[in-house]
């Protein structure tokens, strides 16, 4: 099936039932308790940015163009694995393709959050990735943070940049449109995207005082393989 057809039947209305998310769902509560988080961190200003959590099935994903305010658990669209959507539900976000094709790609990330928040948009508007200025950016799987290229919103090109700038990472920046960062749950996800959004934030402010010092290969290694075991609370191989 072309993307051309995948796209028609997200958007269209989709004869089949719901196989994995009923409406009283955990996965949709938790979908609302983070955007409503997101609108008092104001992490994504507006309606900007979204929102998914991986299901049986197919995804649970923040429809389009709602205020994080007022959505609730049955505004919460399922878009199956097949690209379809069940009758009866309100657009999906117009970001549903990436989301799922992360899906597809990588089996760890069980949800995603996208956000347009401040420093973050500021440096993908620069092209720029976020170097290893500080060690904290081993948090997010690599030495550096890539910038992916741009790309219309919503697109096949734009799917296809974000999962080659994220590769086995667990963020990356969007170039003049944000960022995208992956969870092995949405409190994991939202955690990361507010790291990323301070490590943008101190990138760009140790920019306008001078070049900042990167990191070497070697050093980052060496914190790559600590954060294997940060934050555990048993040695590996140990009970919990």
């Amino acid at each position: 099936m072309n993307r051309a057809v995948m796209r028609r039947r997200v958007t269209g209305a989709s004869g089949r039932k719901r196989v994995s998310a009923p409406e009283d769902s955990e996965p949709r509560r938790s979908l609302v308790t983070f955007c409503r988080v997101m609108a008092e961190t104001a992490l994504s200003p507006g309606r900007s940015g979204n929102m998914s959590i991986r299901v049986a099935g197919g995804m649970l994903i923040t429809p389009t163009g709602m205020p994080y305010r007022g959505i609730a658990a049955t505004d919460i669209v399922e878009v199956l694995e097949d690209r379809s959507v069940p009758a009866g539900q309100r657009v999906p976000s117009s970001e549903w393709q990436m989301h799922l094709d992360i899906y597809a790609s990588r089996s760890d990330a069980d949800a995603i959050v996208h956000t347009h928040s401040l420093n973050a948009t500021a440096l993908s508007c620069l092209r720029r990735d976020i170097p290893a200025f500080h060690y904290m950016v081993a948090a997010f799987g690599g030495d550096r943070v890539v910038c992916a290229p741009y790309a219309t919103y919503g697109t096949d090109a734009l799917a296809r940049h974000a999962l080659k700038a994220l590769g086995q990472r667990h963020a990356c920046l969007l170039a003049n449109h944000g960022a995208i960062v992956l969870g092995s749950d949405i409190a994991q996800a939202f955690e990361r995207a507010q790291e990323l959004e301070v490590l943008a934030a101190q990138y760009l402010i140790a920019l306008q005082a001078g070049r900042p010092h990167i990191l070497d290969r070697r050093d980052m290694k060496q914190v790559l393989e600590k954060f294997r075991t940060y934050g555990l609370q048993t040695e590996p191989g140990e009970g919990a």
